[in-house]
């Protein structure tokens, strides 16, 4: 079992911090989030940042927003910062929920699944070497991954189980435990019914919240403001783990579940968290 840490999102200035702290200890995979309106780093920025100052832990986007963005350049983006990072590029793909992040770029919530499957179409394509087509020709550099950087694709709803099976190396489940196993399940299934060989790598997503008062404080009203749109913003705080017994909890139900990977979410700065989740696993 790998374990990550999602890094938080409220200081981009401790994010270094964090980075250092985590490829000094037992960690596979630095994650961040991804929105527009909000008071968040630019996730492929920051971690370009981050892969400079580390040089063996994974980079994970948990999940990047690929509708809001322009598809050639997304493609062209994620290749470089693949091969610049020998390959340590983790591509967590979303289509996102807020009308505010897709209005100021102006494209239709509605068509945001489509979207993201006919990105993926042009992605595959390019980073395979072809040419972008009409005429136009490959866009580079040659990821380092050969058909690109792993990707894992979040998501409840069937169509985004299916995209799994379809586009993905991956899923990432931002879900409990006893939710998870039935959107393992169906990855699973979609994932054979597509002829896929071996299996999909399934990572989990717990928030978590080590240290005194003070640094569970930061983490719950970080949290209840990052949620205050889904407007039961009370409902996921109350879904923080803040004990070790919890968090070992989480990870063992996880590892029954046949998880590859449990990315522990940390909301609150301090980052003294990242010694503390060592110590306990």
């Amino acid at each position: 079992m790998d374990i990550g840490i999602g890094l938080p999102i409220g200081d981009p200035t401790t994010l270094l911090t964090w980075a250092q702290r985590a490829e000094a200890g037992p960690f596979s995979t630095l994650g961040l989030l991804d929105r527009l309106v909000h008071d968040n780093p630019e996730p492929l920025v920051a971690l370009a940042v981050l892969a400079g100052a580390t040089s063996r832990i994974r980079l994970q986007t948990e999940v990047l927003l690929a509708p809001l963005r322009d598809t050639a350049l997304l493609a062209k983006q994620a290749a470089t910062l693949d091969r610049m990072t020998g390959g340590r590029l983790v591509l967590g793909l979303g289509i996102g929920g807020r009308d505010d992040d897709h209005h100021v770029t102006g494209f239709d919530i509605r068509t945001r699944g489509r979207r993201l499957d006919e990105q993926m179409a042009v992605m595959r394509r390019l980073w395979a070497g072809e040419p972008y087509g009409g005429g136009i020709g490959p866009i580079g550099p040659a990821p380092a991954r050969p058909g690109g950087p792993q990707v894992l694709f979040g998501g409840f709803r069937p169509a985004a189980l299916r995209r799994v099976a379809r586009w993905g190396d991956g899923f990432l489940a931002a879900a409990a435990p006893s939710w998870a196993g039935s959107l393992f399940e169906t990855v699973r299934t979609f994932w054979h019914e597509y002829g896929r060989d071996g299996e999909p790598r399934m990572v989990a997503q717990i928030n978590v919240a080590l240290g005194p008062q003070n640094v569970i404080d930061d983490a719950r009203a970080t949290m209840h403001a990052y949620y205050t749109f889904t407007g039961t913003p009370d409902r996921m705080v109350a879904g923080l783990l803040t004990t070790p017994a919890e968090i070992r909890a989480a990870i063992a139900a996880f590892t029954d579940l046949g998880a590859h990977e449990v990315m522990l979410y940390c909301y609150g700065l301090d980052p003294n968290q990242a010694d503390r989740l060592a110590d306990i696993l």
